[in-house]
């Protein structure tokens, strides 16, 4: 059984998020509680395998209590929104930062016509996350710890591309949002390329994660817009309900084709696209996701000769849409998010060398 702990100031929405994660047989919930306060010691009792956190609460909001929890009961957290409004969506990634592995919307009402596709991404979610060993954070106020130098992992000899480089696709899902804002800080203002990017996220929250990763990026980060040139170093990250690609004009072109691999936008849709029209000039980068959405995809980016990546397991929090990669011998490199940085400065600026597989 998955033991899950319910953190929501409302009585009504408390009783919802109960109603609907027991109508799942493998998940039992142990305990409910109102704000941030009572969820500290409720987790020191019950010892859960799963926390759904709300943001706004008396006495002790979501973040706040998430922070907490990282530093004294590390515990997967599975951020529950009501809205998506920009504080909303900035203090939902505020706690990705700070801990949490999800956001997910909470599930539309008994009788909507999403309520059944909503409450079934609710338990999914919920259930994915009770598999993932969470680590600790420290305290703000605490000095870091030393600890016994590690040796370094065998470093893995990134080849310079046999042709220029003119784009980079990023795909990613559950765990994405914190490897794209540690990939990201670590690229240079002077940065080259231009980078697309798909992150599958709940809707209404793109604008938000796009501001978020705008405050540790040198580079802009934008919404992908219709029509819009891509200009190197520049990041643009696919919209809600929008398949983006770019074809060999350089122009993005945002449409409302069917969802693919269950994904609007979807990696899948947007690797395609950059293998026929950029062929070997591109690099693509799968990253931690459930599912496979982009896994064929690489494989044929890695075909048409382009540079190819996936995160490796030990950085992922969901092993499914890197680990189909591999499995299907779509990367021609594997990296942790550290390295995966220091590979795509390493290509973009046409050199070869050693990359640490550091996490």
């Amino acid at each position: 059984m998955i033991r899950v702990l319910v953190v929501e100031d409302s009585p009504v929405i408390r009783e919802f998020l109960v109603h609907v994660l027991s109508t799942d047989p493998l998940i039992r919930v142990i305990g409910m509680v109102s704000d941030g306060k009572e969820a500290l010691e409720a987790v020191a009792r019950t010892k859960p395998n799963v926390i759904t956190m709300d943001i706004h609460m008396p006495k002790m909001n979501g973040l706040d209590a998430t922070r907490q929890i990282m530093e004294t009961h590390p515990t997967p957290v599975v951020i529950v929104c009501g809205s998506s409004s920009a504080k909303d969506a900035t203090t939902a990634f505020e706690a990705i930062e700070a801990g949490a592995l999800a956001i997910v919307q909470r599930p539309a009402a008994i009788g909507h016509l999403d309520h059944e596709v909503s409450a079934a991404n609710l338990i999914q979610t919920v259930k994915l996350m009770s598999e993932v060993k969470v680590v600790g954070r420290w305290a703000r106020s605490r000095p870091p710890e030393v600890r016994p130098a590690v040796p370094p992992l065998a470093a893995v000899q990134v080849r310079r591309s046999p042709a220029e480089v003119k784009l980079i696709a990023l795909g990613a899902s559950t765990g994405g949002p914190p490897v794209i804002q540690a990939i990201l800080s670590k690229l240079p203002k002077s940065f080259p390329v231009p980078l697309l990017i798909v992150q599958h996220i709940a809707p209404g929250f793109i604008q938000g994660f796009v501001e978020w990763l705008a405050h540790t990026s040198l580079l802009p980060v934008h919404v992908a817009r219709q029509g819009e040139p891509i200009v190197p170093g520049h990041v643009y990250v696919a919209p809600d309900e929008f398949q983006m690609k770019v074809g060999r004009t350089g122009e993005i072109s945002l449409t409302k084709e069917k969802p693919q691999n269950g994904h609007c936008p979807s990696v899948s849709y947007l690797f395609r696209s950059i293998a026929t029209s950029y062929g070997q000039h591109a690099i693509g980068v799968l990253l931690t996701g459930m599912g496979k959405d982009g896994a064929e995809e690489l494989k044929l980016m890695r075909e048409k000769g382009a540079v190819t990546i996936a995160q490796d397991r030990e950085s992922s929090v969901i092993y499914g849409m890197p680990g189909e990669a591999i499995r299907l011998g779509s990367a021609t490199y594997v990296l942790s998010p550290g390295g995966i940085a220091a590979a795509l400065i390493s290509l973009a600026e046409g050199r070869s060398e050693d990359v640490d597989r550091e996490k």
